[in-house]
């Protein structure tokens, strides 16, 4: 049987045109600075999101970990939103690795007030931890793929530089986030001290993420990732699909983002799902309405053909990439339409 695998879009496989790039790749030892693909890679990324310097690591997860590691110290404290990727899904990764206390805020679809962000803040007591970084996710993995302005998000950068906090974007899909909005990266990006973004996820590569920021920051980023084993030599082979999917992601996205809207508008008429949030990028979390345990409902679905992630009790993930086609999606309204 073959799938219509909607679980993550990190299950795409490159193209046979990013394989014959992958196969002629430039390659040297990275962790001496001598991979000229991955110096390229890092000195794109830094360019398109508007910092001075940027680092190439295995994963997302790194990336976010290396950032707390360097923007904090043990026994500092974090904020974060309860459902924030880097609090969920991270291995506690923030304690173990970083050392740090995590105060988590509930937010509305992702983001805390800037109210609960400043009474969050401690003040200077030998009592209390101190407050040394805030994190933001966008696009919002557990809020259905939310898209944050940057208007929204003003006011609570505006706290964090009035009380010298540093701020970290959990990018891993700000991608989505830029062609959702009609806007570069780098407008986005531009008021975090920090940002990471995967290039596993939407834009298709098959390893790999970038950590940017400040010269100072990556160079400091450099020494943690090695701390974490994440130094990985001849990684230009892993850097070159990285530079492949960089070019003309803006077409690419924005077809699952509209390959998204037609499901997540399927969905809304059924009678056993309902959309949790809107469809603003490219996941869809949808309510399941009927009184099967949610993973059965998933069992259900895989033996018609369609694989889906749970996403809570009563909820699944349903996400567009760039190896599903518009055939698929119908297919996978229809065999939705069977639970």
């Amino acid at each position: 049987m073959e799938f219509v695998d909607l679980r993550s879009d990190t299950i795409t496989r490159p193209t046979e045109e990013m394989r014959k790039i992958i196969a002629g790749a430039e390659v040297g030892d990275d962790v001496y600075g001598e991979d000229p693909s991955i110096n390229q890679l890092e000195k794109i990324a830094a360019e398109i999101m508007g910092k001075e310097a940027a680092l190439f690591v295995p994963s997302g997860t790194m990336a976010n970990q290396i950032a707390a590691m360097v923007h904090t110290n043990p026994g500092d404290e974090i904020v974060t939103e309860i459902t924030s990727h880097i609090f969920l899904y991270e291995a506690g990764g923030l304690a173990r690795l970083a050392g740090v206390q995590t105060h988590v805020l509930k937010g509305e679809r992702g983001l805390f007030s800037p109210e609960d962000l400043d009474g969050a803040i401690r003040g200077e007591n030998i009592h209390f931890p101190r407050t040394t970084l805030v994190t933001f996710e966008n696009t919002h993995n557990r809020a259905g793929g939310r898209v944050f302005s940057r208007e929204e998000l003003a006011p609570h950068l505006e706290i964090c530089k009035r009380v010298g906090i540093a701020t970290h974007l959990d990018g891993a899909r700000i991608f989505n986030a830029a062609v959702a909005l009609e806007l570069t990266p780098d407008f986005i990006a531009q008021d975090f001290d920090s940002l990471s973004f995967c290039l596993s996820k939407g834009l298709g590569a098959p390893v790999g993420s970038l950590l940017c920021g400040t010269t100072e920051f990556i160079q400091e980023g450099r020494r943690v990732r090695k701390i974490l084993g994440g130094g990985m030599r001849q990684a230009g082979i892993l850097a070159s699909a990285g530079l492949f999917a960089l070019d003309g992601f803006e077409e690419r996205l924005a077809r699952d983002h509209q390959l998204a809207r037609v499901l997540g508008g399927a969905i809304e008429k059924m009678d056993n799902f309902r959309l949790e949030f809107p469809v603003e990028s490219n996941i869809i979390v949808s309510r399941y309405l009927g009184d099967k345990p949610i993973l059965e409902v998933v069992a259900q679905l895989k033996e018609k053909g369609l694989l889906v992630n749970a996403f809570g009790p009563d909820s699944i993930r349903l996400v567009t990439h760039q190896d599903v086609t518009q055939e698929e999606i119908l297919r996978a309204e229809e065999i939705l339409e069977t639970i």
